[in-house]
Parts: C-alpha cells; structure tokens; sequence
C-alpha cells in the first residue's frame, strides 16, 4: 500500500450510491480506475448489513494494495480488520474523546472530519492519520452542510502539514479551482459513483491531478 502522504485520490463505497450495483463490483472499479483509498459508508444501513458489505469489499481493496475506511463504526473496524476508520465531529469530539489515543485503535488509522480552522486545528492536536477538509462546495451527499469554500481549503494549505484531503461537491468542473487553492488530495463521491464507467471516472480524476 501507498504511504498516506502518497494517497490522492480518496472514493467511496457509499450505499446512497450504488445504483443497484454489488458494494464489492464497485470497489473493484474504483481500485481498477486508480483509487488509492476507500471509504465504506453506509449512513442507513444496519451495522449487520455494513459489517456483510465490509466482507464483501475487504477482499477487493486487499487484492489491490488500496486502505479501506470504515465510516463511523470503529468497533466494526477493528473486527473486519480494515485500515483506516473516519469519524466526524460528533462521533469523535461531542462523544468526549479529544485525542486518538483515547480510542482502542490497535492497528486501525484514524481520519477526521473538519469544517473549519478551529475545528482543524482541534483535530490536529488530537494527532489522526489525516483530517478532511470540507464540504467545498453544496452537496447532495451531505444537503444540510455548508459549504466551506476555496477559503478553507487555501487556510490548510498554508497551515495543515499532516495529510488532509478536500471534500464536498468536488467534479471535473471545479477539480481546478480546488487544485489551485492548495489541494494535493482529494475526496469524491457522486461525480464517480453516479457515472456508469466508474474505473474511468477515477481515471479521469488522477489524470488531472497528474497533470496539474
């Protein structure tokens, strides 16, 4: 597997957006098409039915070299015995921890949301693999949350030295204005998941990266 500071381009397995398709089908696309980590996440989904979908991908993302994150649930995590794990502000904060060493990680590597500096710099102290950075722009994936803007991610480019990703309404269309403002790495979900060629959806992401 890539060290994390070499990961880019961060995609998901997100049941909101499998369209029908098999979890493990669409992970095998977005290993195939360049992706160099995996979110699982399954926001309305039993923990049974995302602990059968972890299963399921696990193999995948293995074969390929690729992290797989397990959303939210970081028992779940350790169980599968997964990579990564990611939680958000309430999950992690608002649950009282206030550093990665309060959590029985073993092995797992912990990602962090954040949406603004305040918020990143408390993320920092609590030392994660990564943060993100996000949401960018208005997302259907997340309709309640506001967008952080080029601000937010200019700020961590200038002040964020672990590995931090830019999320949120991220698509061909906007990939440069991102890449502008200081962005190495990046999250996507609907502008891969919602094509029918999703390898080649990835391919075209890391190929603008590439050519930044």
């Amino acid at each position: 597997m890539k060290p994390l500071s070499e990961c880019r381009l961060y995609t998901f397995v997100d049941s909101a957006y499998l369209h029908g398709r098999a979890p493990e089908s669409v992970a095998l696309q977005l290993c195939e098409g360049g992706s160099d980590i995996i979110q699982l996440r399954a926001k309305n989904q039993t923990l049974e039915e995302v602990r059968k979908m972890a299963e399921a991908v696990l193999p995948v993302t293995r074969k390929h070299g690729v992290r797989l994150v397990i959303n939210d649930h970081l028992e779940l995590a350790r169980e599968s015995g997964v990579e990564m794990c990611h939680m958000g502000q309430e999950d992690f904060f608002d649950a009282g921890h206030h550093h990665s060493r309060d959590l029985d990680l073993g092995s797992i590597e912990l990602g962090l949301s954040t949406h603004a500096p305040d918020q990143a710099l408390r993320a920092l102290a609590a030392e994660p693999a990564y943060i993100a950075i996000g949401p960018v722009y208005a997302t259907g994936t997340k309709p309640t949350a506001r967008p952080v803007t080029l601000e937010y991610v200019r700020w961590a480019a200038e002040n964020v030295s672990l590995p931090w990703f830019a999320i949120g309404g991220i698509n061909q269309q906007n990939l440069g204005e991102v890449l502008n403002a200081g962005a190495k790495r990046i999250c996507v979900v609907s502008a891969i998941l919602n094509r029918t060629d999703v390898a080649a959806a990835c391919r075209e992401f890391t190929a603008r990266m590439d050519s930044f």
